[in-house]
């Protein structure tokens, strides 16, 4: 399993490990660490340490809060949750790095989210596919040398013409939705790259600030999954313009992990080693298909069982 990021060293990826008798699509002879599926289970060593270094995480701490989180979501009850395990619990106690009055507004937000947006969830993400065919968003099937998922928008890729960004954001949630089911991720986080190639005034006119309101909503207050970083790159006047909006609500802690690189890939591998991007980026990995996210996690039950219990309808489709 990969070092951990208490240290600058290089980790050696390991091989994708599927933990049923399922037979994935999509791995990699050349990238042992390759496969478009979730890992529901898998908690290394060093990933525990990091998150009692980091996140707060002990035995001790997680029996503790989980209990006091539930008498806190009973006592006040502003919301109405549709589940109260631990191990959903944990997600939140995770984002918030185990404090407990900042989990508890995240639980709430989370909530008042859902209540306020219940298109997001009423639908089956499988309907969203294009989107990802078109790369618009997508994730690369392997993690970077931290361990960590990275997560690519290509806004350029959109047409403005098919679909609006409503339809972008409800992607984006269902892709964070699945992200979170994944321990590792609750305490690392993920990786966001904003490639801007080809993002145009027809794009930048669909940003407004009812989105901006959206995206501030979902990503920053709402959906416990941490963002370690995020990266943008081939960015341009027009991305400028857009990001403009977003500056003043930005806070202290996000602009201190948005890096900017234009076409300099050299400065993106300060960050995310080459030998975890794809070729397009300066990297050495070829482009995945994102069909095999697709068709991996329909037929994952522990996968679908989740995204069901969040109101989502999970409907196969042949994906082939």
């Amino acid at each position: 399993m990969p070092q951990l990021i208490l240290s600058n060293s290089e980790r050696i990826a390991p091989a994708a490990v599927i933990a049923d008798d399922r037979k994935p699509v999509g791995t990699d002879v050349d990238f042992p660490d390759v496969l478009a599926d979730l890992d529901v289970n898998a908690m290394p060593d060093d990933v525990i340490e990091y998150g009692r270094v980091r996140v707060g995480e002990t035995e001790e701490s997680r029996t503790r809060l989980v209990a006091e989180l539930e008498d806190m979501i009973y006592e006040k009850g502003d919301v109405t949750p549709h589940r109260m395990d631990e191990k959903f619990l944990l997600r939140f106690l995770r984002a918030r790095h185990f404090k407990l009055n900042a989990t508890y507004k995240l639980f709430v937000n989370y909530y008042r989210f859902r209540e306020n947006h219940p298109d997001y969830y009423s639908i089956n993400p499988l309907d969203l596919s294009f989107i990802a065919d078109l790369e618009v968003l997508s994730v690369l099937p392997y993690r970077e040398q931290t361990g960590r998922r990275i997560l690519i928008y290509k806004l350029g890729n959109w047409n403005t013409n098919d679909f609006d960004m409503n339809e972008i954001l409800k992607a984006s949630l269902a892709t964070l939705e699945l992200g979170i089911l994944e321990p590792m991720a609750q305490i690392l986080g993920g990786v966001v790259i904003f490639d801007m190639n080809g993002f145009t005034l027809q794009h930048a006119y669909q940003i407004t600030p009812k989105v901006v309101s959206t995206i501030f909503d979902l990503i920053v207050y709402s959906i416990p999954m941490k963002t370690y970083a995020i990266h943008i790159i081939n960015e341009s006047w027009v991305f400028e313009t857009v990001f403009n909006l977003f500056k003043p609500l930005l806070g202290k802690r996000y602009n201190e992990m948005l890096f900017f690189h234009g076409k300099n890939m050299d400065s993106l591998h300060k960050h995310i080693d080459p030998k975890y991007l794809p070729k397009v980026y300066g990297g050495v990995r070829p482009n995945y298909p994102y069909q095999h996210w697709l068709i991996n996690l329909q037929n994952n039950a522990t996968v679908v069982k989740e995204m069901e219990s969040l109101g989502y309808c999970i409907v196969p489709k042949d994906l082939h």
